[in-house]
């Protein structure tokens, strides 16, 4: 995925990291360089926008944290299937 111009962060960076981002688990110069790509490149918007959608309905549906171990499993398996798709 990739609106074609350069930029600092690869659109694969970004999305490997939209996560990160939405929970607000990255330093200064990382958040800083994902939202600068963000704003500069439409398809990840997309998927970002889509992704925080996602994220607020689990957030609305859900009372209680997921186990660590539970969350690093589904993050695992988000990151296999995106790479197979992106192949």
């Amino acid at each position: 995925m990739s609106c074609g111009n350069h930029h600092d962060a690869s659109c694969r960076d970004v999305l490997d990291r939209v996560y990160e981002y939405l929970d607000n688990e990255l330093g200064e110069p990382d958040y800083a360089k994902i939202k600068q790509h963000l704003v500069e490149c439409g398809p990840c918007l997309r998927q970002f926008d889509l992704d925080e959608a996602v994220k607020a309905l689990v957030r609305r549906s859900c009372s209680e944290a997921a186990p660590d171990q539970l969350r690093l499993k589904i993050l695992g398996r988000i990151t296999e299937v995106r790479t197979q798709f992106e192949a």
